[in-house]
Parts: structure tokens; C-alpha cells; sequence
């Protein structure tokens, strides 16, 4: 009875380390919610372009089914076979970085894609984020003695600092920083003396105020003009409204969605987006005033409930993890969609200056929804080899 209700590794990937898993240890729950999530983004997408262009609807549906076939595939593949080759991710990662500062195609202003053919384009920037959790999962777990000291600290920021300038290069500012605070975050998870951390802290803080100060100056070198004109919107209202329609917007969408909406595919008069006056990218970085629009506050409620008890899977995943490193890839897909959530939304209600951060499973781009699956691959993987406590 037993073996017919196993799922045996060899059957797939022979090259990978063999092992045994047992079909009622696989995380039945994280595979719904995902199922769910990513069925209202494909639902969500189809209201945004009013049902008439059915090209995005496919194209998200068929980033779907890959993004979970390689999923399925990745989560019954020994986390720590794969991560054994950490400096080859590594490697790659920046690899792929490097390619788009030669190659890459640019759009508005930004080099951030890679043209592969029939009208498909590759962000290797979505990847990254995922390269840099598995490769610092592992680096932190074999490294787990040195983590406090300082030379050590100093080699990994170093580590982390190369993809980050080749992202910023793009330019990609947003992805800079959601990459940068994933770092931190997983660096200090990792268990870093609080001594450091408070070193750290007293250093880094004059330096982010400085900075700060600096960027208002006239000649400052550090940021683009579009990116000081976002911020400066954020934080002088009433001197940049141009500059915050979108923003502004997008908060008036939401608010007439009201408590349960005006539904999804509806031909409103009085509906926001279907006047034109939601962005152009409201199917990427202003989907949530799609959801809060034709949803209103319940819908939003229970889309954002579908991420928390996601984001709670992962956190389940890293506590009952065998090893450190399993524990540290758990943890950093965790809080990948905790900044991710939380800096979409936060920008759809004017919480926090405009960015081009995807809301995840849900936001139209395949770069971001498969790379995304291919870190739930992982965390799968790790929950089928949990420790019982």
C-alpha cells in the first residue's frame, strides 16, 4: 500500500540524489492556495483588458501551467542536491544580469529584458530574486560558525553587492532595494550576533539619512530623474500632483469598489477602468486597483487573505525544516512575498512612492510568475522532508 502511495524521485530526474517521499507528506494546502491565487489573477487579468484581448489571458494561463509543471518537477528534486551547485547559481545569476547590460531590450528607458524569440521576453532581474535565495540559503548554512564576524559580513555583502549594482545599472531601483531587504532579512535570520546587527544599524542609518539629504540637492548623481521625481511626488504632494495620477487614481478606483465591488467583466459607466483612467500598467504594477475596483473591500480582503496563508505555508516550512539551509530558502520565498504584497498594495493606496513591483501570481508577466513557481518548487520540496516536533 505504502509504495503505491510514493512518489519516487528517480522516476524523474535519475542524476539527482534518490530519495523516497511519501504522497501524504506533500503540502496539499500550499498547492490549493496557489491554484486559488493564481486562478483569480488569470480571472482578474481577463476584467482588466474588459474581456476583449484574450492574447494576455493565455499567455498568463500558459505561464501557469509551465510555472506549475516546473514546480511539481523542482519539489520532488532534494533541495540539497541542487543547492550543492550554490556558486554555479551564483554564476549564472550574474551571468544572466551581464547579458542584459549587453544584449537586453529596452523599453522606456529601461534595459531590463532579454529578447528570446516569437515575441517573448525574459526579466532576468524576477530571477534573481530567487537565485540570490537559494545560493544565500546554502552560503549561510555552510558558513553558519563565521557569521559574526566581520570579515566574513564584509565577504557577503559583497556577494550580494554584485547583482545588486548590475540590477540598479538596468536601471531597476525598486528591484534594488526588495533584493537588498531580502538580504538583510535573510542575513539576520541566519542568526548574526545582535551585537552586529546594532553595529550595523548605528552605521547604516546616518549613511540612509545622508543619502537621503543628498538626493534632494540639484546636482545629486545617485538617482535618475524619473526615480527623484517618484519620490519627490511621495513626499511633496501638492508641489508634484502631475506626476501622482496613477497613484491618485488608482486610490479612487479602490475607493468606489466600496464593499463588495462593481464585480469583474462589469460595463460600469461609472467604472474607473473602464473610463481609462486607471494606468496603462494596470495589469502589472496597479492590478490592485483592479481587484479593489471590481472586488471592493471583501475581494480585496480575501485576496489578500490567500497571500497570508501562503506566506504562512512558507514560514510552516522553514519552522519544521530538517536543516539550516532548507529553514533559510523557506524563510527567504516568505519574505519575498511579504515585501512583494506588501510594496504593490502599498503603492496601489499611496503608502509608499510608485515602483515596479509585480504583485505575485496575480500581476501579468511570465519572468516573475515563473520564477515565483520555481521557488514554491523549493519550499515544497523542504516541507516533504519536514521534521516532525
Amino acid at each position: 500500500m505504502d509504495r503505491n502511495r510514493t512518489i519516487r524521485r528517480n522516476e524523474f530526474l535519475p542524476l539527482a540524489k534518490l530519495k523516497t517521499y511519501k504522497l501524504r507528506n506533500y503540502n496539499f494546502r500550499l498547492l490549493i492556495l496557489l491554484i486559488i491565487i493564481c486562478g483569480l489573477g488569470i480571472a482578474i487579468i481577463g476584467s482588466a483588458n474588459d474581456g476583449q484581448d484574450s492574447r494576455a489571458v493565455i499567455k498568463q494561463a500558459i505561464g501557469m501551467i509551465i510555472g506549475f509543471a516546473g514546480m511539481f518537477v523542482i519539489s520532488l528534486i532534494d533541495y540539497s542536491w541542487i543547492l550543492k551547485f550554490y556558486w554555479g547559481i551564483y554564476a549564472f545569476d550574474i551571468g544572466l544580469l551581464l547579458a542584459v547590460l549587453l544584449i537586453g531590450d529596452s523599453h522606456h528607458g529601461a534595459q531590463r529584458w532579454i529578447d528570446i524569440g516569437t515575441s517573448l521576453t525574459i526579466q532576468p532581474s524576477e530571477f534573481a530574486k530567487i537565485f540570490g535565495i537559494l545560493f544565500f540559503a546554502k552560503f549561510l548554512s555552510v558558513n553558519k560558525d563565521r557569521l559574526s564576524k566581520w570579515w566574513f559580513i564584509l565577504v557577503t555583502a559583497i556577494l550580494a553587492g554584485i547583482p545588486l549594482i548590475l540590477i540598479e545599472k538596468e536601471p531597476d531601483l525598486s528591484t534594488t532595494i526588495l533584493i537588498t531587504g531580502l538580504t538583510v532579512i535573510m542575513i539576520f535570520a541566519a542568526g548574526i550576533s545582535y551585537k552586529k546587527i546594532g553595529i550595523m544599524l548605528a552605521v547604516f542609518v546616518p549613511i540612509a539619512a545622508a543619502a537621503i539629504i543628498y538626493i534632494q540637492q540639484p546636482e545629486q548623481k545617485l538617482l535618475d530623474n524619473y526615480q527623484l521625481n517618484r519620490i519627490n511626488a511621495f513626499l511633496y504632494p501638492d508641489e508634484y500632483d502631475d506626476l501622482r495620477y496613477q497613484q491618485d487614481n488608482s486610490v479612487l478606483a479602490i475607493g468606489s469598489g466600496r464593499l463588495y465591488g462593481k464585480g469583474l467583466y462589469n460595463d460600469s459607466t461609472e467604472s474607473m477602468k473602464n473610463a481609462n483612467y486607471l494606468s496603462n500598467e494596470m495589469v502589472n504594477d496597479f492590478i490592485f486597483a483592479i481587484i479593489g475596483e471590481e472586488m471592493g473591500f471583501v475581494g480585496s480582503c480575501i485576496v489578500l487573505g490567500v497571500f497570508f496563508l501562503i506566506i504562512v505555508e512558507c514560514f510552516l516550512a522553514a519552522i519544521f525544516a530538517p536543516d539550516m539551509m532548507g529553514r533559510m530558502l523557506c524563510t527567504g520565498m516568505a519574505v519575498l512575498l511579504t515585501l512583494q504584497v506588501f510594496i504593490n498594495v502599498g503603492v496601489a493606496t499611496e503608502l509608499l512612492p510608485n515602483t515596479g513591483i509585480p504583485l505575485p501570481f496575480i500581476s501579468s508577466g511570465l519572468s516573475s510568475l515563473i520564477s515565483l513557481f520555481g521557488g514554491m518548487g523549493f519550499v515544497l520540496n523542504v516541507s516533504l522532508q519536514k521534521v516532525r516536533q
